[in-house]
This record gives structure tokens, C-alpha cells and sequence, in this order.
């Protein structure tokens, strides 16, 4: 029995496949080239070694179109989008296929499912917002479908805005505020849900384990904070002030209108409720211990 993991060399991808050998499991990557680890696929070709699905004990499905890659142009939303729906839809499909289906396939979404919403608590329960992102998401998290109806536990993890030494949102943002450049993000009143690389790892192994695990789970810290405390708290983990702020019209200048507004100025404010009912035991609740911990 082993463990397929999608999006192997990434932030996320990469993690889990660690995490899983250190706990005695077979994990494989898939990717765009086999290896004696990897399987190969192309979701818009429409190939994948089939025989190579049979017999999973579980699969985890990261892959997708980076979201802050640059400016969303027409062609890079269609990138963004295609890469998420098609992929899924395509792996769910044949995951159905298999004669020995795996128990439970773990998908990654987006808090950007729930769009702007300013200061209302979101909950799994939440409707979801307006805007690409949430396009991008609900057709995302739908494309598993075919999974779902072949009776695949499916999990589909709505991730917060990650941090890790390196990669996710820290990497942009830690040479500016070490120059003591790190400024708030206009009014800086906008909720950030954050949540570290160990704790999302933590999640997906119980994700795997745990059949209570089913649907939407809100893969956030219990702690979000807005964009000025994340800037103060950010600051003070690396020693510096904080620098000037950021006005919005200069945020959209240098990443367009649609991208500031969604990504830099957006405001999300997730309570991880499937994850608090469930007691899972957070690494890091709080955001000052958490960057103490990730920057140490």
C-alpha cells in the first residue's frame, strides 16, 4: 500500500512526501516524468500509467498553476484555472476507474473560496464569496466529483496563506522587512488565515488516517490576525521596524487592479471549525511562536 502524491517538488508536495516516509509509508510522486519514485501523467493529454493507480491506500493532490506567479493576465487565469479543474477532474476520473480505489483522496482548495468578506467569520458551512478566486475554487473543489460518487473519501483542504522558511508567502516578504522595508497593506484592517507547513502536514496525514475527515476542512491557524499585527509580529521576529505603508494605488500598479484587490488587499477571516471539533492538536496557534518557530 503506498501513497500518491501530486506535485512533488512543491512547497506542499514536497513536505508531504517527507513527512509520509519518516512514518513508514510508500510515498510516490506524480508528475510530469516517471522515476523510480514518480508516476507520470499529463492531465492535458489525458495520459497516466493506470495500472500504477490500482491498489493506493491514498492520494493527495496538489498540483496547480502558481496563484502569485505575476499579473493575472487573460492567459495566466486560464492557466490558473484550467490547471486546477482539468487535473482534478482528470485524476478523480481515474481514480473511479480502478478496480482497487484508494480509501480517500485529499484535494487541495483555497480560503480564496470565500472571497473578500471583511470582518464576518467563515466557517466550512460559509457560502462562497465573488471574484476569480472564488470561480477558480468552486470549480476546483467540484472537480472532484467523480471521486466522491465512486465512494473515495474525498477531503478538500481549504489552505490559508502558508508559512515556511522558505517558499509560500514568507519568501517575498522576508528581504524587505530584514531591510526594514515591511510595510501594512493600506489601512491594514484586512484579516489574513495563515497557517505553518508543519501543521498543514500534520493535517493531511490525519486527513488520511481519520475517515471522520470528509468534505470541506479549513486548513487555518486558530489565530488569524489582520495585516497590521501580521506586519508588527513580522518585524519583530526578524528584529527591524516596521517600514512605511503600502497604498493600495501603488500595490495595483506594480501587480494590477484584480490581483492587489484579491491577494494583497483582500480580507478573509477563517475559523478552522472541522479541525477544532476534531481537537487536532496545533503546532503553532499563534502567529508570533510561529514565525519564531519558522524563522528559527
Amino acid at each position: 500500500m503506498s501513497v500518491l502524491v501530486s506535485g512533488p517538488r512543491g512547497l506542499l508536495g514536497s513536505a508531504v512526501i517527507a513527512s509520509l516516509r519518516a512514518a513508514g509509508k510508500r510515498a510516490m510522486g506524480l508528475s510530469r516524468t516517471a522515476g523510480p519514485d514518480a508516476i507520470a501523467w499529463d492531465p492535458y493529454a489525458g495520459t497516466v500509467d493506470t495500472a500504477s493507480l490500482e491498489g493506493l491506500e491514498a492520494v493527495v493532490h496538489f498540483a496547480g498553476e502558481g496563484i502569485a506567479d505575476g499579473r493575472w493576465t487573460a492567459g495566466l487565469k486560464r492557466r490558473i484555472l484550467e490547471s486546477r479543474v482539468r487535473g482534478t477532474t482528470f485524476l478523480s476520473e481515474r481514480l473511479a476507474a480502478a478496480a482497487r480505489k484508494p480509501a480517500v483522496m485529499v484535494c487541495a482548495s483555497a480560503i480564496g473560496y470565500y472571497g473578500d468578506r471583511g470582518d464576518e467569520i467563515l466557517y466550512e458551512r460559509s457560502e462562497p464569496g465573488r471574484g476569480f478566486m472564488s470561480e477558480v475554487c468552486v470549480k476546483w473543489e467540484t472537480s472532484t466529483k467523480a471521486a466522491e460518487d465512486a465512494g473515495i473519501r474525498v477531503v478538500r483542504l481549504r489552505i490559508g496563506l502558508v508559512l515556511a522558511r522558505q517558499g509560500g508567502l514568507l519568501s517575498p516578504l522576508l528581504p524587505l522587512f530584514r531591510m526594514g522595508l515591511g510595510g501594512r497593506l493600506g489601512d491594514g484592517k484586512q484579516w489574513m488565515s495563515w497557517v505553518t507547513r508543519d501543521d498543514l502536514v500534520g493535517v493531511v496525514l490525519r486527513a488520511i488516517e481519520d475517515p471522520s475527515y470528509r468534505g470541506p476542512v479549513n486548513l487555518v491557524a486558530p489565530g488569524p490576525v489582520t495585516n497590521t499585527e501580521f506586519t508588527c509580529e513580522l518585524a519583530n521576529a526578524v528584529g527591524r521596524w516596521v517600514g512605511p505603508p503600502v497604498p493600495r494605488f501603488a500595490a495595483r500598479l506594480l501587480m494590477g487592479r484584480e490581483f492587489a484587490d484579491a491577494l494583497l488587499f483582500g480580507s478573509t477571516r477563517v475559523a478552522p471549525g472541522a479541525l477544532l471539533e476534531r481537537s487536532y492538536p496545533f503546532l503553532h496557534p499563534d502567529l508570533g511562536g510561529a514565525l519564531r518557530s519558522v524563522l528559527a
